[in-house]
């Protein structure tokens, strides 16, 4: 992707090389694969599941960053700025004002307004103030031990994605379905995830419809790559080696590559009902 030189969003807080006091929900090992499997992406309020430390636990400075690091920070920032200019334009046109989310880089682990949590769990948005938290080590993992593409666009959709959870939460999805699956059985909640879940890969690929002008031969299939190892068969397989349909939370493989693929080629965020199957 054409990124360099261009401009970065300002609304970044680069918590890297700094740590904080406090227990977290996950350590490293295979716990930490495990519950990175669990909660990849994950769309759901996460102050049910995050540890309760306060956000306002003080820091201090224990290593400065190396070059790489500075480098991933800065191209993490120009996605997100794209994103911004994006969506205030699609927003702008439908007669709505954006709310620019932030953006948080940590090392193992960060304290946001939806609680305390550990690099294990991967990269998450959170409602409660609005804002991406994520360790930029997490597309080792990625790559390594999931076997998606090593390449900077796998980390571009995983910013848009994210920032499709905040497009729901703006636009009051993600509480509408938090509301419903209060009154579901567990299978039909696990639903109502999926489609959320999809929803946000469908915002990812409108993102990269609008963003063509900086993309590259192979970024849109290092995205797909990346969509298709975190799918919850892909994720379950590796895990155990059996898949149960009843469990999944994000959506297949091929269903998170489809809605990427549906956003992308449309580029119109009135086509992303997700929804529409369970409600038939």
């Amino acid at each position: 992707m054409k990124w360099k030189g261009r401009r970065q969003s300002s609304n970044v807080d680069d918590r890297r090389g700094m740590s904080t006091k406090g227990k977290t929900i996950a350590g490293g090992g295979i716990v930490a694969v495990i519950v990175i499997a669990l909660q990849l992406f994950t769309g759901v309020d996460l102050s049910q599941i995050i540890s309760e430390e306060p956000s306002s636990v003080a820091t201090e400075k224990t290593r400065e960053l190396s070059e790489t690091e500075v480098e991933e920070g800065e191209f993490a920032a120009t996605i997100l700025a794209d994103t911004e200019d994006i969506w205030t334009s699609i927003f702008s046109k439908n007669e709505m004002n954006y709310p620019k989310p932030g953006m948080v880089l940590f090392d193992d682990a960060v304290n946001s307004g939806c609680g305390r949590a550990s690099a294990a769990m991967g990269p998450f948005y959170c409602p409660a103030d609005q804002k991406l938290y994520l360790d930029l080590r997490f597309f080792d993992e990625l790559h390594n031990k999931f076997g998606a593409e090593k390449g900077d666009f796998a980390t571009a959709y995983v910013i848009a994605h994210e920032v499709g959870h905040h497009i729901q939460t703006v636009l009051g999805t993600s509480q509408k379905v938090r509301q419903l699956q209060q009154s579901k059985s567990q299978d039909q909640a696990n639903e109502l995830s999926v489609a959320l879940e999809l929803q946000a890969d469908f915002y990812a690929g409108v993102w990269a419809n609008h963003n063509q002008e900086y993309l590259q031969e192979g970024d849109i299939q290092e995205a797909l790559s990346a969509a298709n190892a975190v799918g919850d068969d892909a994720i379950q397989r590796r895990i155990n080696g059996t898949v149960n349909p009843d469990s999944f939370t994000h959506g297949t493989s091929a269903q998170r590559m489809e809605w990427f693929m549906k956003g992308y080629r449309s580029g119109d965020i009135s086509k992303g009902n997700t929804f529409q199957a369970l409600l038939n």
